[in-house]
């Protein structure tokens, strides 16, 4: 369990630092994520890029147990 949380807290500082970078990617705007936006509402549900971060932290948390 501690190195579990050593690795997630390592990987959230590299995720910090590289932040300005990732911000480019337009992650929060790939095809299929919700976006419905009216006059005094609006939702948003970022499906697919919950679905493709999903799958990388799942490869990474696979790489990691090998």
């Amino acid at each position: 369990m501690q190195r579990i949380l050593m690795i997630l807290g390592v990987l959230f500082i590299l995720v910090g630092l590289a932040w300005p970078w990732l911000t480019k990617l337009n992650l929060g705007q790939l095809p299929g994520d919700i976006a419905i936006k009216r006059e005094n509402f609006s939702f948003y549900f970022p499906i697919t890029t919950s679905i493709l971060t999903s799958i990388i932290i799942s490869l990474i948390f696979w790489l990691f147990r090998r």
